[in-house]
């Protein structure tokens, strides 16, 4: 299981919103290339990177600084943002993007989503935000009327990296994880699924740690880290088994 840190970018800057609020942002730094170099010196075999602004605009805003990102670490490096378009993908891809992670568009488009995975094998991440048990779209700004079982179901036969999870209510909020709709992903989907919201501590990390064989491939934490109620080398000790 890995440890993903997350790098929330919104006016250029590292910041992480409260159960998706874009009302309530917090700003953590300054300067997100500094982040990315700090996680993977500290042992982070992944980095996970969300065009805030993206989201809510439907377009990558933060492209020109991701890129630069991409540029300076040598890890994976997953994007999303605001990537709705055959172009925005082949471009992160093209540029080094390890995988291009897609919401609004492959839940509003399954056959569109079916041809970019044909396309880009193993290369596409399609993140589920569930507020309740529906999907929310469009930077979290909309909830949909489509029950994420459902739509996990209708995905199990595309070529997908992973699947995140996303746990609206929990993200963002630092009450520690929930496990039951996790469970419920894990039975209903064949992907790895990528769990994201609610991380706290370290005791956190020891209990998604017994969903590993399950299908857990990875948890994305970022205020927790911020904010610094989780110590990233424990965390990383624990879920690579290092």
């Amino acid at each position: 299981m890995l440890i993903i840190p997350a790098i929330d970018l919104r006016g250029g800057k590292v910041v992480r919103l409260f159960q998706g609020d874009y009302e309530k942002t917090k700003v953590y730094g300054e300067d997100p290339i500094s982040y990315a170099l700090y996680f993977e010196n500290t042992g982070a075999k992944r980095i996970h990177i969300v065009d805030l602004d993206g989201a809510k605009e439907g377009y990558p805003v933060h492209k020109d600084l991701i890129l630069s990102i991409i540029k300076k670490v040598k890890i994976p490096v997953q994007v999303g943002g605001g990537i709705r378009t055959r172009e925005d993908i082949e471009m992160y891809l093209k540029e080094g993007v390890s995988q291009v992670i897609l919401g609004t568009r492959a839940v509003q488009d399954p056959a569109w989503l079916k041809k970019i995975t044909e396309e880009y094998p193993q290369r596409i991440i399609v993140s589920v935000d569930v507020k309740g048990d529906f999907i929310a779209l469009s930077g979290w700004l909309r909830i949909s009327e489509i029950h994420y079982l459902e739509f996990l179901s209708q995905l199990a036969d595309f070529q997908l990296f992973a699947i995140i999870l996303t746990l609206i209510e929990r993200d963002g909020t630092q009450k520690g994880v929930e496990t039951e709709r996790l469970e419920r992903a894990l039975s209903a989907s064949p992907h790895p699924l990528i769990l994201a919201g609610g991380i706290k501590d370290i005791e956190d990390i020891k209990l998604l740690k017994k969903y590993e064989n399950s299908g857990l491939f990875g948890v994305i934490t970022g205020r927790a880290i911020y904010e610094g109620t989780l110590d990233l080398k424990e965390a990383f000790h624990i879920a690579h088994g290092s």
